[in-house]
């Protein structure tokens, strides 16, 4: 990845990772408020390669769900786990995959391609696995799905290997992992769930010079326009409200009918009309 902004943020994450699911309310107040200071590249870490896996208790699918729900409580991130015990994923490389082929066409839509592919898995309860989910959240963002395709059975596997190695070869052993770089190879790294000041922190160590752009609201409806869909932790942090004050304001703006909500059953999903 080129670019001419001073940082470049590595952040190792997979499609899976519900601790990846837990920091999306940091990292998109992070965008919102330094995005003239960073790029981010985002590499597959490769969390789930097969069921031979096991770590933290977790040895089989059905393992899954009822750790996804204690995260969703922890991180007041809103995640159904059922879908482990209805239609259980393999494996996590094939949307992994999926993510490192679509940002062959375009770097911004991959990213929000993974955030729907993140969306169908943790809320929709969707395998994300299965090529009938991938093009149909790889449609929605607006990329082209042939193509994809092609890049899914192809150049996509060996990007994808590339970040494995990669990720191999800096010691990356967890996710979500984050490392702060600056044009002079300096670097910091941020390791799992982190309040956003550790990740603003990291970034000012980096870069001081950055200056923090603040969030201006018109309205409460004005987040939409940068994030198309909000959990009510995502809108309270951006905003530096409560969680209950978020879910009050969400609330309104579904009641006007400005915004759907999806409710499941460990929270809520608001999405712009």
């Amino acid at each position: 990845m080129q670019s001419d902004k001073p940082v470049k943020v590595t952040y190792f994450t997979d499609p899976i990772c519900s601790t990846c699911w837990g920091i999306e309310p940091q990292l998109r107040k992070l965008k919102l408020e330094y995005g003239d200071y960073l790029d981010i590249d985002y590499r597959m870490g490769g969390l789930l390669p097969d069921w031979n896996y096991n770590s933290g208790g977790i040895s089989k699918p059905s393992d899954v769900g009822p750790h996804w729900d204690e995260v969703s409580a922890h991180y007041q991130m809103p995640i159904d786990g059922d879908v482990w015990l209805e239609d259980p994923l393999h494996s996590s490389f094939p949307p992994s995959v999926a993510v490192k082929a679509a940002a062959l066409q375009d770097e911004i839509k991959a990213a929000t391609f993974m955030r729907k592919l993140r969306e169908a898995v943790f809320l929709e309860k969707k395998n994300i696995t299965r090529w009938e989910v991938i093009s149909e959240a790889a449609a929605a963002v607006g990329l082209d799905v042939d193509q994809l395709k092609t890049d899914f059975e192809g150049l996509g596997n060996d990007l994808f290997e590339e970040d494995l190695a990669l990720a191999k070869e800096l010691g990356v052993r967890g996710f979500p992992t984050m490392l702060f770089t600056d044009q002079d190879s300096n670097q910091l790294k941020v390791y799992g769930f982190k309040p956003y000041e550790t990740f603003e922190n990291a970034l000012l160590a980096i870069y001081p010079d950055a200056v923090k752009k603040p969030v201006n609201l018109t309205s409460d409806i004005s987040l939409f326009e940068h994030y198309p869909t909000l959990t009510p932790k995502e809108f309270a942090t951006i905003t530096a409200i409560s969680f209950e004050e978020a879910e009050e304001q969400l609330d309104k703006l579904f009641e006007q009918n400005l915004v759907d909500k999806l409710t499941i059953k460990n929270g809520s999903v608001y999405r712009l009309k």
